[in-house]
């Protein structure tokens, strides 16, 4: 029997993405971002999907998921990319993880062993500081403190994803002369900004390692096509055709009867919905995928149902209904979701709940 509702992660397309990336970032180093749950995919098994593609660092926004990564076994080195209170760097500390800083207070804090990155904000406007002084007394402070590690100067890109790389040029040369100066007295430095989008458009943004979060999974930076960049995308959300209906002109489907038939129609009910993650907003805004053809959800999308018209064939209870994926010739990606919600593709995937289960599997 058919679950209501199931996120299938292809960890194979997940490793041959990092291979494809780290392809494209040689000879930078590169680093999985593996934040949210990894996107929506999972976060063990896309760590570890990564790894075995070519990233030699993953990336994380928190010290519980530093802590999740260590206690499911996944080794190698790790940067905690966000802000960290006291006892959030503890936690962080003890999974072994590096840490960002650009405070000095925040660096006197610190106990023996973390290695830290500085960061430089560019131009992204949130964490990190606007000073290159700062910044360098940061880096110093680091530097001549026993017992902490100097290990990377990093800045965040606010436009790479943009048609216009006005603005990336800017933050790049803001950034690059001040990492180059103090890699120059410090030969290890990891100097780090591009995301995915950089990655893939600008190689003077690659420096010493690329940050990569959403091609990893094989969405498309740009909101496109990720197949144009050699991506695979990981991730399917299936359902199944629940219930078969017969509607006649006049009748209707859902709450404040949003769908009325104006002539005879089969509905299917699939249950799923926005308690999972399928947003109200594709109320008669989106299409599934059913006995590989494509068929317009109608009426409103409720917590745990949803309906689509099948027209005038009606398909058999217990069909597949694909909202995220491919089914036959018919494909249905998350850039398209993203589109009709007027948002991006990361926020479909990571918006699917975790009343979902995720099946891992390898083609």
């Amino acid at each position: 029997m058919a679950l209501r509702a199931l996120a299938r992660v292809d960890v194979g397309a997940i490793e041959r993405n990092a291979a494809r990336l780290a392809a494209a970032a040689a000879p930078a180093r590169l680093c999985a971002v593996v934040k949210a749950d990894a996107y929506g995919h999972g976060l063990l098994p896309c760590a570890r999907a990564a790894h075995a593609g070519g990233a030699s660092w993953l990336a994380v926004a928190t010290a519980q998921e530093a802590r999740a990564l260590r206690e499911g076994g996944v080794g190698g080195p790790l940067l905690v990319m966000g802000a960290l209170s006291e006892p959030e760097l503890a936690v962080a500390v003890a999974a072994g993880a590096d840490v960002v800083a650009w405070r000095e207070a925040f660096v006197a804090g610190l106990p023996a062993g973390t290695g830290v990155h500085v960061k430089l904000d560019s131009g992204m406007g949130r964490l990190g500081t606007r000073d290159p002084e700062e910044a360098r007394r940061v880096a110093d402070l680091v530097a001549a403190t026993p017992g902490l590690r100097l290990a990377g100067a990093m800045t965040h890109l606010a436009t790479a994803d943009e048609d216009d790389p006005g603005f990336m040029t800017e933050q790049l040369a803001v950034f690059t002369p001040w990492a180059q100066r103090l890699r120059a007295e410090h030969p290890d430095l990891l100097v780090h900004a591009a995301n995915s989008a950089a990655t893939l458009r600008e190689p003077a943004a690659r420096l010493d390692m690329v940050r990569c979060g959403i091609a990893l999974y094989g969405m498309d930076p740009f909101q496109a096509d990720p197949f144009a960049h050699g991506l695979e995308p990981a991730l399917s959300l299936v359902s199944y055709v629940a219930e078969v209906k017969r509607a006649e002109p006049g009748q209707s489907t859902g709450y404040g009867r949003r769908f009325v038939a104006s002539e005879p129609t089969w509905l299917g009910t699939v249950p799923i919905g926005y308690g999972d993650g399928v947003r109200r907003a594709l109320s008669d805004n989106a299409e599934v995928l059913v006995g590989g053809r494509r068929v317009a959800l109608v009426g409103t999308v409720s917590m745990d149902n949803l309906t689509v018209d099948l027209g005038p064939e009606p398909a058999q209870r217990g069909a597949e209904a694909v909202l995220l994926g491919a089914q036959g010739e018919q494909r249905i990606l998350a850039e398209e979701m993203a589109r009709r919600l007027g948002t991006i593709n990361y926020e479909v995937t990571c918006g699917i709940s975790a009343r979902v289960p995720r099946e891992h599997r390898r083609t």
